[in-house]
């Protein structure tokens, strides 16, 4: 089962965290959703305010291939080293519909860094990096957390939750990324 940024050799389970405390294991394949209320955050990380996730986790093995949704050229790319945080993100810069946008690609390896630098251009189905192990991408089980921005990132990172007051405006700020995914749950 093919996805733009993602090859499942079979079907994925579809994760519904809301209101779970703990992170989920056993799934080998997994997809996590948008604009979900996620307690494991509330638990520990982010001050136990943002808890609102805003991008799409495709959850396979580690060393697994992420490959460009669209042409696009890495905007910036760097080691997000906080607990809990993505750890090694690639951020790449697309047109879409004519419209300009961002895609955060976090919980790489470190690998997925080598040779890169900001303007470098992929096309569309290329390899941009590969899942990292928990030991390199900020302590999660191996996933990619994709995210969409209409607005340039400052850097190599976005708020991958928010919390309840900032909801309405991270939904026109970080679109869902089954528009460009397609329907994938």
């Amino acid at each position: 089962m093919a996805h733009p940024i993602l090859q499942f050799p079979e079907a994925p389970t579809i994760l519904d965290l809301t209101g779970k405390t703990t992170n989920p294991v056993g799934y080998r394949y997994s997809i996590g959703r948008y604009n979900e209320l996620r307690n494991i955050y509330s638990q520990a990380l982010f001050g136990g305010e943002r808890n609102i996730h805003m991008g799409i986790d495709f959850g396979a093995p580690a060393g697994t291939p992420v490959f460009a949704f669209s042409d696009c050229t890495i905007k910036a790319l760097g080691v997000n080293t906080a607990k809990g945080d993505y750890g090694p993100t690639l951020i790449t810069e697309q047109r879409v519909n004519g419209e300009t946008l961002w895609a955060l690609y976090g919980h790489l390896s470190r690998a997925s860094l080598a040779g890169k630098e900001p303007g470098l251009a992929f096309t569309a189905g290329q390899v941009l990096g590969w899942l990292g192990e928990p030991t390199e991408n900020g302590g999660w089980p191996p996933h990619v957390h994709f995210q969409l921005a209409r607005i340039a990132p400052a850097g190599f990172d976005m708020p991958g939750a928010v919390s309840a007051s900032d909801r309405a405006q991270a939904l026109v700020d970080y679109p869902d990324p089954r528009t460009v995914l397609g329907p994938i749950y």
